[in-house]
């Protein structure tokens, strides 16, 4: 089992979901990235802002924390004891995206209406841009445990057999 965890992967491949599944599970607190780094009128809090809350965050006993701000994951990386990573091919990512338009989520402080072209072409570009650095990153961590996920399936599989051990 795990007592701090951390939840990566492109946008759309379900972290929110799949964070709030390990939460109702484990009992343990989930923290959003999005929902600390957002505000609701689409602004953002400062980095020096969002440190503070991070940290405060990495220094409780217990949490779950989903979100990619690449810029924190080697931080995230040093405290968790756990990486849960979904690694999904980029069109269930997009479909993953489509699918929440306008509605209203846990993990986002306001609708999202539209997938904007800079946002799809982050996206399709997460494979290559994105995950080498995250792979690489994680070479560094073998003491934690990691656990890849290629398909919603597989991450359903897992909370499923979690569900039998709780």
């Amino acid at each position: 089992m795990f007592n701090k965890a951390i939840v990566i992967g492109s946008p759309g491949s379900g972290k929110s979901t799949f964070a709030r599944k390990l939460k109702d599970m484990t009992g343990l607190p989930l923290y959003h990235l999005d929902m600390i780094w957002h505000k609701p009128d689409k602004t953002n809090i400062t980095r020096d802002e969002f440190d503070v809350k991070l940290i405060r965050i990495l220094n409780q006993d217990k949490w779950i924390i989903d979100g990619n701000y690449q810029r924190t994951i080697g931080l995230r990386l040093e405290y968790c004891d756990t990486v849960f990573l979904l690694d999904y091919p980029v069109d269930v990512c997009l479909q993953g995206v489509r699918s929440r338009l306008g509605k209203k989520r846990s993990d986002m402080p306001w609708f999202e209406t539209e997938l904007d072209d800079e946002f799809k072409q982050f996206i399709i570009g997460y494979p290559e841009n994105e995950l080498p650095m995250i792979y690489n990153m994680l070479k560094s961590y073998q003491d934690k445990q990691i656990i890849v996920f290629n398909s919603r399936e597989q991450a359903d599989e897992y909370i499923s057999k979690l569900s039998k051990y709780k």
